[in-house]
């Protein structure tokens, strides 16, 4: 069986725990080991390898079957993937001749020939209707038996896994980072987090929690282990309560909260009055949050508890029985007499909000001497701002030059995204271009100055991860805006899915757009083969689970644009599935092998965010005709039933060029600031691994560094964030 946090230790990290067990002549069960690794793209180590050797043969044997059902699971040959077409991508049928087709059989089958015969009659089939349309016509073993094996290729994804510590260094190393981040986690490591607050928690702890929602998670862990939450907002007590009603501690959902033991109820109240005893005005925070407040004043009973004032007090401005007056709304009050210097001066007490008003303080500016007030408060205050804050409106500045003409784009919190034209007067471009100068100064004071740099070049175009919830839980994935090259003659989406409860109907579409975001063409169940490849088949049933599969021949496609996408067609949302993740591969023509080849998997991802159109990256082709992908993660709302690729082609195209023509701060951008303040940057060699410590940045920890460099991969690339 794999041990909980083991596994979290691998999917998080790549790394191998180093096993505990005695020694011995394992060296043949570890190299059959390996063997086995690869044969799923992972390779061990050469430290892993010797080590493995070094132990005995049970001890081999148990960390193969633990760690091969974990890597399994990260690429997604945890599950059987079957095809609609057996010998897909070969022989796949035009789509009106397999229509004829399954209306044929079902005019052969005596129990469907009445019904088709009357459908018939009206003019309109409904394929669904159809016996032999959208299940699986053979079993998984037929479908294996079609398909030859899978050459080996030098272009097929192997991912090193590294050793180690001991399993618990590795876990309070995983905790103390997630625990520490200072960007938001996604909701998949939100949750890791508390599997691992719950185990650490009378362990060594991060000596600082700057985000809120990972607060939330910890203090719930804190709190049933006995030791006192970290509180020092009445938000802070908020999120607490709805990490300890299994709600969003993020607040962005109605959280309903479960009836709460009398220690936990005294724990939240004495919390409260303290918060609001060492600062009085920070009542004001309850109006942001007033029926969350009163909802969660019901489960408290704070009328029983006369010792903690100050605790109902926040219930009594929720009720409005007391009045608390906002930061904001004086902030307002000035920007609506037209009083932007004195807004700058009240803002400057609060300077994370001095920095996200900046747009409207200098457009609301009528005079230079505002625009300098403006000026001068940013570089007074900037150390004071978190560097996430600072990076953020960096790239945002960056993005708003004047007289753009691009669309606005707005993407929440969980993904959901929509595009509007951006109406807004510009932002004086003297100051744009002089607090652009005075974050990028203010950047570079906070990055560390190691002496040697070495920077994978693939790894510079990838976007900085200003949010856990721009990217999503996988395998090879990365931010939302990161670019990466695309390498292979074929490309294959898949995606599966497996129904909790209802019948599930999910579509994996590819819409092809040329240079100005026009539709060419797509493939999809209503468009099973273009010059450009084949569809494996509509599958409308998956209580087994079911998978769809895109065949994409990149050298034929026309346009510019792939765009990969999800449609819930019916059923259960994304996160109503037991399971649903997507993901690419790519092989040379020549490769052949199965549908679905996990040696060959480039990326795969879970799908659980809102909406009923999926959209998780898109493919551009450039000017020399090599391919590049960009990454979204993001959900269009859709409709309640039936969503088509050919009913979003618009949405979807527009969402596109937004995202397409927005900038995003990279890893380059802080390399290249580094280099400026005198770091020694140097394009990684493989062929001449340096002896002495140095940090590396690049998509994957390569092999023979000194054990004492500070590495940065994908997997932590938030600790680029300064803080």
């Amino acid at each position: 069986m794999v041990h909980p946090l083991e596994r979290l230790v691998i999917r998080h990290t790549l790394r191998l725990p180093s096993p505990a067990g005695p020694a011995g002549e394992g060296d043949v069960a570890a190299r059959q080991f390996d063997a086995a690794l690869m044969s799923v793209g992972f390779k061990l180590s050469a430290d892993a390898l010797r080590t493995l050797s070094g132990l005995s043969e049970g001890t081999v044997v148990d960390t193969a079957v633990r760690t091969l059902a974990t890597v399994r699971e990260l690429v997604g040959d945890h599950v059987r993937h079957n095809v609609y077409f057996v010998d897909f991508p070969a022989n796949v049928p035009d789509t009106f001749e397999f229509w004829m087709r399954c209306v044929t059989e079902a005019l052969e089958d005596r129990k469907a020939r009445p019904g088709i015969i009357e459908q018939l009659r009206t003019g309109v089939i409904n394929l669904l209707t159809l016996p032999s349309y959208g299940t699986y016509r053979h079993t998984y073993d037929e479908m294996l038996a079609a398909h030859d094996e899978l050459t080996a290729a030098v272009g097929d994804r192997l991912t090193v896994l590294h050793l180690g510590g001991t399993l618990d260094d590795e876990v309070t190393a995983l905790y103390l980072a997630l625990a520490g981040s200072t960007t938001p986690l996604g909701d998949e490591h939100l949750a890791d987090l508390g599997v691992l607050a719950e185990h650490c928690a009378d362990g060594d702890q991060p000596a600082e929690i700057p985000v809120r929602e990972n607060r939330a998670v910890v203090n719930a862990a804190r709190l049933k282990a006995g030791s006192v939450p970290l509180l020092d907002t009445v938000t802070d007590v908020l999120r607490l309560a709805c990490a300890l009603s299994g709600g969003d501690v993020s607040l962005q959902a109605p959280t309903r909260f479960r009836k709460l033991s009398r220690p936990v109820r005294r724990a939240l109240l004495a919390g409260l009055d303290e918060v609001v005893a060492r600062a009085p005005a920070k009542l004001a925070d309850v109006l942001v949050h007033r029926e969350e407040f009163k909802r969660l004043g019901e489960r408290l009973h704070p009328h029983e508890y006369p010792r903690w004032p100050h605790a109902a007090d926040v219930f009594a401005v929720a009720r409005g029985e007391k009045k608390a007056y906002t930061f904001d709304g004086r902030v307002e009050a000035l920007l609506g007499a037209d009083d932007v210097t004195g807004a700058v001066r009240l803002l400057e007490s609060a300077p994370g909000k001095l920095f996200r008003a900046l747009d409207r303080l200098l457009r609301s500016a009528a005079t230079q001497e505002e625009r300098d007030a403006v000026l001068a408060a940013v570089e007074r205050v900037a150390p004071e701002v978190s560097g996430r804050v600072v990076l953020s409106v960096r790239e945002y500045l960056h993005n708003r030059a004047e007289e753009t003409g691009r669309k606005r784009v707005f993407i929440n919190r969980t993904g959901r995204a929509h595009v509007t034209d951006d109406a807004r007067r510009a932002v004086p471009e003297d100051e744009r271009k002089q607090l652009i100068a005075v974050l990028d100064a203010e950047t570079a004071r906070r990055l560390p100055a190691p002496e040697r740099l070495l920077v994978d070049p693939d790894v510079l175009d990838v976007a900085l991860p200003l949010s856990g919830r721009a990217t999503a839980a996988g395998l090879g994935v990365l931010p939302r805006g990161s670019v990466s090259p695309v390498d292979g003659e074929l490309l294959r989406f898949f995606v599966y899915w497996k129904q909790r409860q209802r019948v599930t109907d999910y579509d994996l579409s590819a819409l092809l757009l040329d240079a100005r975001y026009d539709t060419v063409s797509w493939l999809s169940y209503t468009n099973l083969r273009e010059v450009e490849g084949e569809h494996s088949g509509d599958i409308t049933n998956a209580p087994d689970g079911a998978s769809e599969f895109i065949n994409l021949r990149l050298g034929s496609v026309r346009g510019t644009y792939i765009v990969p996408q999800v449609n819930i067609y019916s059923g259960e949302r994304f996160e109503e599935a037991e399971e649903s993740f997507f993901g690419f591969m790519l092989r040379e023509a020549e490769q052949q092998g199965q549908p679905f080849e996990p040696r060959t998997v480039r990326m795969k991802s879970e799908l659980r965010g809102p909406g009923r159109v999926a959209l998780p990256l898109a493919f551009r082709r450039a000017e020399d005709g090599s391919w590049h992908a960009k990454w979204l993660h993001l959900y269009l709302k859709g409709h309640p039933a039936h969503n088509r690729v050919e009913g979003n082609q618009v949405s979807v195209a527009t969402l596109l060029q937004g995202i397409v023509e927005r900038e995003q701060l990279t890893v380059g951008y802080l390399t290249g600031l580094m280099a400026n303040a005198g770091t020694e940057v140097a394009i990684w060699d493989a062929a001449s691994v340096p002896d002495e410590p140095v940090t590396y940045i690049g998509l994957e920890r390569p092999e023979g560094l000194h054990p004492d460099s500070v590495v940065i991969t994908p997997e932590n690339l938030r600790d680029l964030i300064p803080e």
